[in-house]
């Protein structure tokens, strides 16, 4: 926990990380961006390095990652994407200013706007999100195993089987209360 606040949950892919900024959407919530320079400290973790970030910009990033997270768990059901959320990630999309360039090393990172906005970051993050949920990369979303968690996570294993957006949060916490379960009532485990 840095400063107090809570640590990032960070993961391979951008746009189901930044929907990790809010985690344990069905129990107890926890809010990983609450401040404007925690989403400053998010975005530079993730390579999308900002100047500053307002009020109304974190608002603007909450948004976006509401909308992702929406639209990222009707793709994992298969059900109809909805209409209100695919705007709010268009409009990110079509509204930042960055470029993808290649390092030394064959890697892919973003270069933003000039004056490193927020808004350009978000361009990225909405890009990336409608780049997984169209189907362009090799992988397939899921949603955690996990009645409290329910994350909307890109499952890249072999398989595609995965049940937990995390292992080491979900997937332990579950393996941890099973074994508890087992050691409280050993028959029930025959």
């Amino acid at each position: 926990m840095r400063d107090g606040f809570p640590d990032f949950r960070l993961g391979s892919v951008l746009a189901t990380s930044f929907t990790g900024t809010l985690s344990e959407r069905h129990g107890n919530a926890v809010e990983r961006i609450p401040t404007p320079q925690r989403l400053v400290d998010w975005l530079t973790v993730s390579g999308l390095a900002v100047d500053s970030c307002t009020p109304a910009q974190l608002d603007l990033a909450r948004e976006l990652r509401e909308s992702i997270h929406a639209v990222a768990t009707a793709a994992a059901l298969q059900d109809a994407l909805p209409a209100p959320a695919v705007l709010v990630i268009n409009d990110r999309s079509a509204q930042g200013r960055a470029s993808a360039f290649l390092t030394a090393e064959g890697k892919r990172q973003w270069r933003l706007g000039s004056a490193s906005l927020v808004e350009d970051a978000l361009g990225v993050i909405a890009a990336d999100a409608i780049s997984i949920i169209a189907g362009e990369r090799d992988g397939k979303l899921a949603l955690c195993a996990s009645p409290t968690c329910r994350a909307a996570f890109f499952d890249t294993s072999q398989s595609r089987t995965r049940k937990w957006c995390d292992m080491n949060t979900c997937g332990n916490r579950q393996k941890k209360a099973r074994f508890q379960a087992k050691q409280r009532n050993p028959r029930s485990a025959e």
